[in-house]
């Protein structure tokens, strides 16, 4: 029996790629922007890693709207990113 390989994913903050496993997803469907926790939700997508510093990281060079080809306000990447610090 083969073992799979596990997909990889490239963080939007820090940019290495590691284990989709181990990164968070952020969905944006029809101008909604979402945290995706299953990994499931419909819509673009775009990986980070699940700290404090890679977030800050996106934030400050643009790379969520840049993935997700999306204008994106402040105030709703901080909801978003306050929405994943309560999941943790």
């Amino acid at each position: 029996m083969k073992t799979r390989k596990a997909p990889m994913r490239r963080c939007a903050g820090c940019m290495e790629s590691k284990p989709k496993q181990e990164l968070i997803r952020i969905a944006y469907y029809e101008g909604e922007l979402s945290f995706d926790p299953e990994g499931k939700a419909k819509g673009r997508g775009v990986y980070l890693c699940p700290d404090e510093d890679c977030m800050q990281k996106a934030f400050r060079r643009k790379s969520l709207q840049r993935s997700l080809k999306a204008d994106i306000s402040e105030e709703e990447l901080n909801r978003l990113f306050e929405e994943i610090r309560n999941h943790e």
